[in-house]
């Protein structure tokens, strides 16, 4: 076999330099093979065919899948204008295509005569040699499905399921089997094809035996390995679209996805039209995807990551549905929550203002709205869905093994292994002058020394940290701002305002902070592309891991560094009235409300998601949408309606969108933060869940509406599963154990509420825990501050005479201090020793509890389903099998053809 695949690659590289000398025939890259783009001469050409040879389907002339004969089908679109100057590269380039066996014509553009098509089709013969080489496996003999011993009692449970399923509707969210196309691949089992044992394939039509997709890939493979220049270098398409010879090259869609015809009275026109109708439609929403089809279609890649989407999606429902619980039970324990009744109740505690000179004394029921919404998210269910999420993401990712491993199995992808990838032209053409030998092909390759990749990475990693220090100092102006504006909007004319200048100094701050996150973003993509390449990885692939490491980090720090400041830094590090902490000596830190921080992070988690899901969603679609318009709006104006719906289907193709430079990249990278969003401060925002289920469900039909209608079709690639974003979700769930420890310790008010129910209140030493304990809990939070030792620069311009027609002499703060009359004036009381020491406590022990937990489920659930696993065994024995006996049946014919023939051998098996 080595030899043979030898003797093939010398016979190529002869064909391809007798072809540059100009050995063989005249060249036919010239205008002898380009046929204007004009509609009547596509017809003369298959009307002059029809005379000649045999009859062609008028369909197939007309609708642009098809060479002019109506026979041969459109495999692979290339685009170059004649106007560039890379004449002789193109023309080498697609000599040796031809020398390959590939059929090519060209055509020019409708709307503009200097766009060339070139069309390319892959005979069978072509299809048959580079699948073998490829290892393409295609289906050889339909599946027997291994059934489980079934028990009598569990027949009978079964029989009253389906009696009680009677009553019910019958499985609305699976799609019509009737308007799905028997994908027969799927139901056979597959091999790596061969030609010599060809006879044992399902071959019912040449033509359709290679489906589109995985002929558009054959063709793809093909094309990457050709050469365009005399050079070891110098082969691939890939770098004739660098550097510029073509402008595009693509795959075609199968033909509309728009049909004058209903689906279910005339059928799909094609497996485009059908995903249109049945996946891409806001008419089945609520419908399971067609996973099978998506595959068939746009490939494993593109697959597994609607799989993956709609697998998470599911998971959702009860994360949603607990966290919905988690706030209704705020809701309903609201009026007997005793807390929030003594902050509405607390008209003679008057509070020391949270700002200097400008911010007034208040009472402690002025903040009884924040106090009763505080309790909707920080009530006694938090901390059980802290660790339900906890357990929830490790649950998730455990059985997304599980069902990754059904579709790999489903797919044929258990066995396939990646090829080894070709090395990036950028690497060689940097270590081109030092080369080693490859321990895998036994071929010499460009070499990277140690020390230069060393000092590449500590460059690149040195980068990562400035621009995490970028992010760290747009935060401090963040901070800046809350600071100046909180006095700011505390002398402001309007009484909503200056009433609610807290909530007005943080829904600002949140805006402006989105707007820093949207445009840092930008910066993002240019720093983490440049050291990127200057890291200069050597494959695709390693390429690709870099880059989306560098996206993640940055873009993972840049949306949660405020966050993470108002969650464990807001209020935490203020002094106290007559000892306030200041930024650079001069502005105050900002003070929490006096309901607590939690609702400055409810705000931030909640106004975040919705910006940052709806502003992604309208640049996932919205952006392609308006350029396409556009397109159709200059089309209709230059050449009217009824020449637009003429165009053949590479000409509409390409005024698609392309699809994106990075692939999938901002389409993981977006749920993959969502996921962050959902699992690191789920203890602060139940409601997070419920907002990222309502996302997806709209995020999926998106997708699928703008693979389906707005971008050219991306080519089939395979993979096993979704790469790297697989560890860090690993990471996030990890992270989020300790963040939601943190939140519920430092953040929320669960742990001093539980100090004082059961050491300092009513109920002290009795061992219980409800809401009587927790009368006077208000009071004891709060510490005493003599008004006369403010320092100058803090004292407020009012003295507080509103409230009781006298000044005012002491105001209250939260913390745990001592009295200003005390032996240690201010100093901390034991109560506040028990509190830290408590919260310390619940972090080592929530974080223990949590990771036993995961590790535990984690070994309990086996990354393989048994029945699966029982079904690869039994399949692979009776593959066996039947290879013996086609085999055996083979022979068996040959044997009794020769006894026809009156041949006879002695000593004949069998």
């Amino acid at each position: 076999m080595l030899h043979w695949v030898s003797s093939f690659v010398a016979k190529d590289v002869n064909i391809f330099f007798d072809e540059l000398e100009g050995v063989n025939s005249p060249s036919k890259d010239d205008d002898s093979l380009l046929h204007h783009g004009n509609l009547t001469s596509t017809s003369d050409d298959a009307s002059r065919l029809e005379v000649v040879g045999e009859e062609v389907p008028d369909k197939n002339k007309t609708n642009g899948l098809y060479f002019r004969d109506g026979k041969c089908r459109i495999d692979y679109i290339l685009v170059y204008r004649k106007s560039n100057p890379q004449t002789e590269k193109r023309e080498v380039f697609e000599r040796n295509i031809r020398a390959e066996g590939l059929q090519m014509e060209k055509e020019s553009s409708l709307t503009n005569s200097d766009i060339i098509f070139v069309k390319l089709h892959a005979p069978w013969e072509v299809l048959g040699k580079y699948a073998e080489l490829m290892n393409v496996r295609m289906p050889f003999r339909r599946k027997i499905y291994y059934l489980h011993r079934r028990y009598k009692f569990m027949n009978r449970i079964e029989k009253q399921i389906s009696r009680f399923r009677g009553w019910l509707p019958r499985k609305p969210m699976k799609l019509d089997k009737e308007t799905l196309p028997d994908l027969e691949e799927n139901d056979c089992y597959t091999a790596p094809f061969s030609q010599q044992r060809i006879h044992h394939f399902i071959i019912h039509n040449k033509e359709t035996f290679f489906n589109n997709a995985t002929r558009s890939r054959i063709v793809h493979h093909i094309l990457q390995r050709v050469k365009y220049e005399e050079g070891k270098n110098k082969i691939g398409l890939n770098r004739l679209l660098s550097n510029g010879s073509y402008e595009a090259a693509f795959p075609l869609h199968e033909g509309s996805y728009r049909s004058k015809n209903s689906i279910r009275t005339h059928g799909a026109e094609n497996h485009r039209h059908l995903l249109y109708e049945c996946w891409a439609s806001w008419g089945v929403w609520y419908k399971y995807q067609p996973l099978d089809l998506v595959r068939r279609y746009f490939g494993e890649k593109i697959g597994l990551y609607f799989a993956w989407l709609g697998w998470y999606t599911g998971m959702l429902f009860p994360a949603a549905f607990i966290g919905l619980f988690v706030f209704l039970y705020g809701v309903t324990t609201l009026n007997h929550c005793q807390v929030s009744k003594e902050v509405c109740q607390a008209t003679d505690i008057i509070m020391c203002p949270i700002c200097d000179k400008y911010c007034p004394f208040m009472r402690l029921s002025d903040s009884c709205v924040y106090a009763k919404v505080t309790h909707l998210f920080d009530n006694g269910a938090t901390v059980f869905f802290a660790v339900f999420m906890a357990v929830w993401a490790t649950v998730f990712l455990e059985f997304w093994k599980r069902r990754r491993a059904v579709i790999a199995y489903d797919w044929d992808l258990i066995d396939w292994e990646e090829e080894e990838e070709e090395i990036r032209p950028q690497f060689e053409a940097k270590y081109s002058k030092k080369e080693r030998m490859n321990p895998i092909s036994g071929k010499p390759e460009p070499y990277q020394a140690f020390a230069d990749k060393c000092s590449r990475l500590i460059v690149s990693a040195s980068g990562i940290f400035f621009m995490i220090c970028v992010v760290i100092a747009a935060v401090f102006g963040i901070v800046i701002y809350r600071v100046v504006t909180v006095s700011t909007f505390a002398a402001f004319k309007w009484a909503l305002i200056r009433n609610n200048s807290q909530v007005a100094t943080t829904g600002t701050a949140v805006c402006i902070n989105f707007c820093i996150i949207m445009l840092l973003n930008v910066l993002y993509e240019k720093v983490a592309l440049f050291l990127t390449n200057l890291e200069q990885p050597r494959t695709e692939s390693e390429w690709e891991n870099s880059f989306t490491l560098k996206m993640f980090l940055f873009q993972f720090v840049n949306l949660n560094s405020s966050t993470f400041y108002i969650a464990f830094f807001l209020g935490r590090f203020t002094g106290h009235p007559g000892a306030y902490l200041r930024l650079i000596n001069r502005w105050r830190l900002e003070e929490c409300h006096p309901s607590g921080c939690l609702i400055d992070l409810c705000m931030q988690m909640g106004i975040i998601m919705v910006l940052k899901q709806t502003w992604n969603n309208f640049m996932e679609l919205g952006y392609p949408l308006i350029q396409n318009w556009w397109t159709r709006r200059k089309l209709r104006q230059e050449y009217g309606t009824q020449r637009k719906t003429s165009f053949p289907q590479w000409e509409k193709d390409y005024n698609l969108q392309p699809m994106n430079a990075y692939g999938l990249f901002d389409e993981y990278l977006e749920m993959i933060l969502q996921f962050g969003f959902t699992t690191i401060f789920v203890a602060a925002f139940p409601l997070a869940p419920l907002l990222a289920l309502l996302n997806n469900i709209i995020e999926i039909r998106l997708d699928a509406y703008k693979f389906v209608t707005q971008w050219r079709r991306p080519l089939a690639s395979r993979a096993k599963d979704i790469g790297i974003w697989y560890g860090i979700l690993e990471g996030i769930g990890i992270l989020s154990v300790i963040t939601n420890a943190f939140v519920i310790a430092v953040t929320s008010d669960f742990i001093p509420r539980l100090v004082y129910a059961y050491k300092y209140g009513p109920c002290a030493g009795q061992g219980e825990a409800g809401q009587k304990c927790m009368v006077g809990y208000v009071n004891a939070s709060l510490s005493v501050f003599l008004v006369s030792d403010f320092e100058n620069r803090s004292e407020p311009t009012s003295n507080g005479s509103e409230f009781s027609g006298s000044p005012l002499k002491y105001c209250r703060y939260r913390d745990y201090r001592d009295p200003p009359h005390s032996p240690v004036p201010y100093g901390y009381t034991l109560q506040f020793w028990h509190v830290l020491a408590a919260r310390l406590a619940f972090i080592i022990v929530f974080e223990h509890l949590v990771f036993c937990i995961k590790h535990l489920i984690s070994y309990l659930i086996p990354d393989l389903p048994k029945d699966l696993r029982d079904r690869m065994r039994r399949e692979k024995y009776l593959i066996q099998e039947m290879m013996y006996e086609a085999e055996l049946e083979r022979l068996q014919k040959e044997r009794k053809e020769r006894k026809k023939n009156g041949k006879s051998y002695h000593n004949e098996w069998p």
